[in-house]
């Protein structure tokens, strides 16, 4: 069963989860027909495959050492920290400890561009199923 979306107006906390970190899942935690708001958990030394989205996206590190890896170069992101990366851009992240990332996604129609982001795989299983 799916957990239900926040709706517009409504207070989303994205503070560290600290010890409970090791035990949590990605959720989608907003989605509508412009926007949608991911919280990926990822456990040390686990990647998430290359992918892309079409327009440009935020990841946010909000606890943990995480790698945003592209074909022209690496950014290290730690807690508070954040890169927005360009439309279409091939990206792939990389755990280096058990971390917390906030994605923003540009939506069209509902989903995240044409195709992009197709193919993404996370811990918990693909995009299109964290986002439901």
């Amino acid at each position: 069963m799916a957990l239900p979306h926040a709706q517009l107006l409504d207070t989303i906390s994205v503070r560290p989860l600290g010890a409970a970190l090791g035990k949590a899942v990605s959720t989608s935690l907003l989605k509508t027909d412009r926007l949608q708001l991911l919280h990926l958990v990822l456990p040390a030394h686990h990647d998430q495959p290359e992918h892309h989205v079409a327009d440009e996206c935020t990841v946010h590190c909000l606890e943990g050492d995480v790698e945003v890896v592209m074909p022209g170069g690496t950014r290290r992101l730690q807690s508070g920290e954040l890169v927005v990366l360009p439309g279409q851009q091939r990206h792939s992240l990389r755990a280096r400890s058990d971390s917390a990332v906030l994605l923003t996604l540009l939506l069209h129609h509902g989903d995240a561009g044409d195709a992009g982001g197709a193919g993404v795989r996370t811990s918990q299983g693909t995009a299109d199923e964290a986002s439901r």
